[in-house]
C-alpha cells in the first residue's frame, strides 16, 4: 500500500478510507473557508444582476441590446452557443473518458458533469431572451391544441429546443446514476439527521450489493454509449444554426464538426479551471494531482491544432469560392473593423496553447489556468464574431452597419457568469464533487504498481 503511484493518480499509501474522507469530509466536517464565501457573495450579486437585466428586458424590450437592422443577432445568441459548447463538453468528455478506459477520468468527471447541467440550464435562456415574445417561447413545442397550429421545423430555434431538452434530460440523469454510491457513502458519514434523509433519499436504497454493481455498471457504460451520439447531434445541430442560413461565411460544410470540437476545446478549458477551484478549495490535491491537468493539457494543444485546421479551411474556402461577397466578406475579417478581435481569436486559440508543448508550462498549474481562461476569452470572441463579422457584411452593401454592444449586453453575460459561479459554489458544498467510487477502483492497481 505503500509503494509510490505508477501514474501520479494518487498518493503513495492511498486507501478506501483515506480517498473516502479526501472528498467527504470537506463537504459534512468542515465549516466553508473564506475564498468559498467571496465566490458565493460574489456569484449571488451577479446572479441577482443578471436577474434584474432580465426583468429591464422584459419590460422595456430588446431594443436595449446592441442588435440593429442589419446584426439582428448579437450578444444573446453569441452567449448561447458559446455556453452551450461549454455544457457539452462535459458529458463528452466523461462519457468519451469512460468509454476509452482513461483512469485519470475518475477524478475530474464528476464536476465536469455538473458543468454541463449548470451551462446548460444557462445556455437554454439565451435563446428565450433573444425572442421578441419571450413569454411565447411555448410555440416551439408540438403541443396539441384546438388551431391546429404546429412549430416550423425549418426553424433552427425548434431544432434547438429539442437539442437542448434532450441534453439536459440525459445528462441529469447520467450525472446522477454516477453519483448514487456516493450519495449512500455521504448518507452513511453524515451526522445530522436531515443529512441522513436527504442524501439516502438521493441514493435510492444503494447498498453496494453485488448485485446492485452489476445493474449499475451495465447501465451506466450504456448511458455513457448513448451519450457521445447525442453531444455530438447536439452540437451539429447549434453549428447547423449557421451553416442552414444563407450569409457569407455561414454556408459552409464544416461547421458541424468545426463546432463539436470547438465545444471540446472549451470545455476542456473550462474543466481546467473548475478543476483548480476543486482542488484548492476542497483541498484534494492528492486525488486532482498534476498529472491529471498535463493530461488536459495535452488534449488542450491536440485541440489548437484541430482548431486551427478549421480556421484556415473556413478561410481557404471563402477565397476559393471565387465569389466576390464571400471575398469581400474574407477582406473584411483580416482587415476589417473586428479585425484585432479576430487576430486575438487567432492568438488565443490557435498560438497560445502551442505552449503546452514544454511539459513544465504543462504541469505548472498558474500556467495552465491563464492559458485555459485565454482559451475560453478566445472561444468567446470567435461565438461573437461568427455573428457580428457576417452580419456587418451581408450581401446588400446597402445594409452594411457595424454593431456596438451596449450596457445591457455586458451585464447580461457578466450575470451568466455570476449565475454559473453561484451554483458551482453551491455544488462544491452539498454533493461529492470527486467520484469517490471510482477513485477507490483505482486503489488496488496503484498499490500492486
Amino acid at each position: 500500500m505503500t509503494a509510490p503511484s505508477a501514474l501520479g493518480l494518487l498518493p503513495p499509501g492511498a486507501t478506501y478510507a483515506s480517498v473516502t474522507a479526501s472528498v467527504a469530509d470537506p463537504v459534512l466536517r468542515e465549516r466553508a473557508g473564506r475564498r468559498w464565501w467571496l465566490v458565493f457573495v460574489v456569484g449571488l450579486v451577479l446572479t441577482v444582476v443578471m436577474l434584474g437585466s432580465m426583468f429591464w428586458l422584459f419590460y422595456e424590450g430588446i431594443g436595449i441590446f446592441g442588435n440593429n437592422t442589419s446584426v439582428v443577432w448579437g450578444y444573446p445568441i453569441a452567449n448561447y452557443v458559446w455556453w452551450i459548447g461549454i455544457g457539452n463538453a462535459g458529458t463528452l468528455i466523461s462519457c468519451m473518458l469512460l468509454l476509452t478506459r482513461q483512469k485519470w477520468r475518475s477524478s475530474i468527471n464528476r464536476f465536469a458533469e455538473a458543468m454541463t447541467l449548470f451551462a446548460a440550464a444557462i445556455a437554454g435562456l439565451f435563446p428565450i431572451l433573444h425572442l421578441g415574445r419571450p413569454m411565447y417561447f411555448y410555440w416551439l413545442v408540438p403541443y396539441p391544441n384546438t388551431m391546429g397550429t404546429w412549430p416550423q421545423w425549418r426553424s433552427p430555434l425548434v431544432w434547438d429546443f429539442f437539442a437542448i431538452a434532450s441534453y439536459i434530460i440525459f445528462s441529469i440523469v447520467f450525472w446522477y446514476v454516477g453519483a448514487i454510491p456516493d450519495f449512500a457513502t455521504f448518507r452513511d458519514r453524515a451526522k445530522s439527521r436531515a443529512g441522513q434523509l436527504i442524501y439516502g433519499a438521493l441514493a435510492l436504497g444503494w447498498r453496494g450489493s453485488a448485485r446492485h454493481w452489476v445493474r449499475y455498471e451495465a447501465f451506466y457504460h450504456t448511458m455513457a454509449a448513448l451519450g457521445v451520439p447525442l453531444v455530438v447531434s447536439v452540437h451539429s445541430v447549434v453549428g447547423l444554426d449557421f451553416a442552414a442560413g444563407n450569409m457569407p461565411g455561414w454556408q459552409e460544410t464544416i461547421f458541424p464538426p468545426y463546432f463539436v470540437v470547438g465545444a471540446m476545446f472549451s470545455g476542456f478549458a473550462m474543466v481546467v479551471v473548475l478543476a483548480a477551484v476543486t482542488r484548492s478549495f476542497l483541498k484534494v490535491e492528492a486525488l486532482v494531482s498534476l498529472h491529471h491537468f498535463e493530461a488536459m493539457a495535452k488534449i488542450l494543444l491536440a485541440g489548437s491544432i484541430v482548431m486551427g485546421l478549421s480556421y484556415a479551411t473556413e478561410a481557404y474556402q471563402g477565397w476559393y469560392a471565387g465569389d466576390d461577397v464571400d471575398r469581400t466578406f474574407l477582406a473584411f475579417q483580416f482587415t476589417g473593423a473586428y479585425a484585432w478581435l479576430y487576430w486575438c481569436q487567432i492568438a488565443f486559440n490557435v498560438f497560445v496553447p502551442q505552449l503546452f508543448w514544454a511539459p513544465a508550462i504543462r504541469r505548472s498549474i498558474p500556467a495552465l489556468l491563464v492559458i485555459a481562461v485565454l482559451i475560453n476569452v478566445g472561444m468567446y470572441l470567435e461565438r461573437i464574431l461568427l455573428i457580428i463579422n457576417t452580419l456587418s457584411r451581408g450581401h446588400l452593401p446597402t445594409e452594411w452597419s457595424l454593431f456596438a454592444p451596449t450596457l445591457w449586453d455586458w451585464l447580461l453575460l457578466g450575470g451568466s457568469l455570476g449565475f454559473f459561479m453561484l451554483l458551482f459554489a453551491c455544488f462544491l458544498r452539498l454533493v461529492p464533487a470527486v467520484s469517490m467510487h471510482e477513485v477507490k477502483q483505482l486503489v488496488p492497481a496503484e498499490a500492486a504498481a
